[in-house]
């Protein structure tokens, strides 16, 4: 009776979904082949690499290289035809390929792993894998930046408020807006190639974590694979997770700016707003309200930076306090960082769609531009030039002149100009010259700034670079 009460009180313990118990629990908590089959390319690419070194260093046998190459190319067409049966009880994507080896060649599968061990073999997959994907959002990144260099060089003197805490503050243009995008992304695009440079080292012969007593020639491995060396300390290669890391982090900070440029698409696309309608392509309807158009596409590239950003904690978290060298908490990166690049490549390729899709409506963008008095600072910077006050005292004048107006319910430039020499006798009629919005941004010709000359510039230098 007590041996049954132990039993039951064991199953509900593991739950109905583990037949067998804890052994049952073991396999589901160690195995990772249902996500690290990602990485079967890489694995297959950096065996290859091994078993010529191993060949060229008389370590093994020309014939058994040639068996090994021969039997992990069949796989990889296997894999890729969708006929290669993955098993669970064979843990993750390197036992499932060395299992199908065997089986292929015979013992010279055995051989294929000598000098090496499952901790050098994963830190090299993964590290490929990121490689590739790093290379793939340089290259997304720079479609992006294309996209908004042509449309900064299609608005270089389309007028729009500028913005200081969602308040108008100073007319600016539409190229001007877009091109600090350019720059945003332009710092993202540079950290990626950043990380392709420190991560550029191959981890495969550092074995479990001492190295290895083979005469192997990891510079050869490393060229083969296209790293430009091999890492220099076997303990740090088996422990490290920094490649992964710098991924991330380089992920939250792009998904950052694109969340902060969809904010800007969903409230310029509202009717309140109305400076740019978005395409058919990037928006839906309501299922109930038939006049609606809304900006999901615009939503969900926001929502993403949450996913991406929990990516990045997620990781940091495992990681931070594992003593050297590996640890199986580190089976837990993978995961994390094969979603936020899918989270990452499907928000820039939205972005870019959008960009490259929407209408500039330039008659909402200009009439919004004359609002909230956006003309104000080009009134006390006029009045420091050409009538020689300190611009704290223009600043004051030019306060009283906005209480003017707004008392009036009209804009600066229509205030007459007896009542602006009644608010300070030495305005002459010139000031009318730079309250127009078209005027304050012509104006702003200093290095970076919004004028159509100054953008045009950065345009060009962006294309040269780009």
């Amino acid at each position: 009776m007590a041996d049954g009460t132990d039993q039951k009180s064991s199953n509900q313990m593991w739950g109905g979904r583990f037949a067998s118990g804890p052994s049952a629990i073991m396999e589901e908590i160690n195995a990772s082949i249902g996500f690290d089959k990602k990485l079967y390319a890489q694995d297959i690419r950096g065996s290859m690499a091994h078993a010529a070194m191993l060949a060229e260093k008389g370590i093994i046998s020309q014939e058994d290289k040639d068996k090994i190459t021969h039997g992990l190319n069949t796989i990889l067409s296997e894999i890729e035809a969708g006929s290669f049966e993955f098993s669970r009880k064979l843990e993750d994507i390197h036992m499932n390929i060395e299992a199908r080896l065997a089986t292929l060649i015979g013992p010279a599968a055995g051989r294929l792993h000598t000098a090496r061990s499952r901790n050098d073999q994963v830190a090299l997959d993964f590290r490929l894998w990121v490689k590739e994907e790093l290379q793939k959002t340089e290259g997304m990144l720079t479609a992006l930046i294309a996209a908004f260099l042509d449309r900064a060089e299609e608005n270089a003197d389309t007028v729009l408020p500028g913005f200081t805490h969602l308040q108008t503050a100073q007319p600016v243009t539409f190229g001007h807006h877009c091109m600090a995008y350019v720059e945003m992304f332009g710092r993202d695009r540079a950290r990626v190639r950043h990380a392709i440079e420190h991560m550029d080292e191959s981890p495969i012969g550092a074995a479990a974590l001492a190295g290895t007593g083979y005469p192997i020639d990891r510079h050869m491995t490393a060229k083969a694979l296209g790293f430009r060396e091999p890492t220099r300390n076997s303990i740090d290669t088996v422990s490290d997770r920094d490649f992964a890391l710098e991924f991330l982090s380089i992920a939250s900070i792009c998904a950052t700016h694109l969340s902060r440029l969809a904010e800007e698409i969903v409230i310029w696309s509202t009717p309140q707003f109305g400076f740019i309608r978005l395409s058919d392509a990037f928006s839906t309807g309501s299922s109930i309200m038939p006049q609606k158009k809304n900006p999901d596409a615009a939503e969900l590239v926001r929502a993403k930076t949450g996913r991406i950003n929990g990516s990045l904690i997620a990781l940091l978290t495992v990681m931070k306090g594992l003593p050297l060298a590996y640890s199986k908490d580190m089976q837990e990166d993978k995961e994390q960082v094969f979603d936020a690049a899918e989270s990452l490549e499907l928000a820039i390729a939205a972005m870019t769609g959008m960009i490259r899709d929407l209408e500039v409506r330039k008659d909402r963008m200009r009439a919004a531009a004359g609002s909230g008095y956006s003309t104000a600072t080009d009134l006390a910077d006029w009045l420091v030039r050409e009538a020689g006050l300190p611009f704290r005292d223009a600043h004051h004048v030019t306060g009283n002149a906005v209480a003017l107006a707004e008392k009036k319910g009209c804009d600066l430039a229509d205030l007459s100009l007896e009542e602006l020499q009644a608010i300070h006798p030495g305005i002459t009629k010139g000031v009318f010259d730079v309250l127009s919005v078209e005027a304050s941004v012509a104006s702003r010709v200093s290095f970076g700034g919004t004028a159509p000359s100054e953008v045009k510039k950065q345009i060009a230098w962006w294309r040269g670079r780009n």
